[in-house]
């Protein structure tokens, strides 16, 4: 068994054959966690979710490049975001749902900004919003999903201040990892787990935190449709192909691809309460 836990099967790439491609992870004996990037999405994820009664689970959240309107193109990404204000009661009710386990999509992105608006007032926005969201994850004891792309060292200052006045151990991840070994380790002395996906397959700048990290704290993720791994480069990314990346973990911490399926579903169980 296998757990994707961080899937976008709730985007337009999949309008045409969604329920396909969770019936065929789902037969593989993987669950995902459906994650929302703004509020339309974050619906869609809990909608997918109750239509599943086993193996499906949804993540609602507000994505930080989801704050300013901005055409965006990364490779195999292109969105158009559309400035959505952080409306704290519609996610709240939202999150209610017994099925949503995390709060996320949440953070900050200085990768992605739009150039045409001052840098230092979005920042000051992101960091507003993603204290917001945290919060609500606190307040409805979800897990969070964290997103950071050449941020790490704001989002730790932040979470370290939040960390020092709750006392306690975050439950959460940081998704798709991108910072360092030293980085990595600091989020890990918070309580977060460490996920990776694809780009290990394609790229070695992670294997040495890949090592670095106990398998305890490590969680596999596909990111899809985007970051699609070895061998299936050029292909639209699902859920399916998350074995690749558990090959790629045993094979750098020379162990079994069993060991790595059994600790890293545990790992998820445990941080989504599922």
């Amino acid at each position: 068994m296998f757990i994707d836990t961080h899937a976008h099967i709730n985007f337009k790439d999949y309008k045409d054959d969604v329920d396909e491609v969770i019936k065929r992870a789902l037969k593989n004996d993987i669950w995902l966690i459906n994650v929302g990037a703004e509020f339309k999405t974050s619906k869609r994820a809990v909608e997918y979710s109750k239509k599943y009664p086993t193996g499906v689970f949804a993540a609602v959240g507000l994505h930080p490049i989801h704050l300013q309107e901005q055409k965006i193109k990364d490779g195999d990404f292109e969105v158009l975001t559309r400035a959505e204000e952080f409306n704290y009661k519609a996610y709240e009710e939202l999150a209610q749902h017994a099925k949503v386990v995390a709060i996320g999509e949440i953070g900050l992105d200085y990768y992605r900004m739009d150039q045409g608006t001052n840098r230092e007032a979005q920042i000051e926005i992101q960091k507003e919003v993603f204290l917001k969201q945290l919060k609500l994850a606190q307040e409805l004891n979800k897990a969070v999903i964290i997103h950071c792309r050449e941020a790490h060292k704001d989002l730790l200052e932040i979470l370290n201040t939040q960390y020092s006045k709750l006392k306690t151990n975050f439950r959460g991840v940081v998704h798709s990892f991108s910072g360092n070994l030293k980085q990595a380790r600091q989020y890990r002395q918070m309580g977060f787990k460490i996920a990776f996906n694809g780009i290990i397959t394609f790229a070695r700048d992670y294997d040495k935190v890949v090592l670095d990290t106990p398998l305890e704290d490590i969680l596999l993720e596909t990111d899809c449709p985007y970051l699609t791994p070895v061998p299936y480069r050029g292909r639209r990314n699902e859920p399916s192909y998350i074995i690749e990346i558990a090959k790629k973990i045993a094979e750098i911490k020379n162990i079994s691809l069993e060991e790595v399926a059994r600790q890293t579903t545990l790992n998820a169980k445990e941080v989504f309460g599922l």
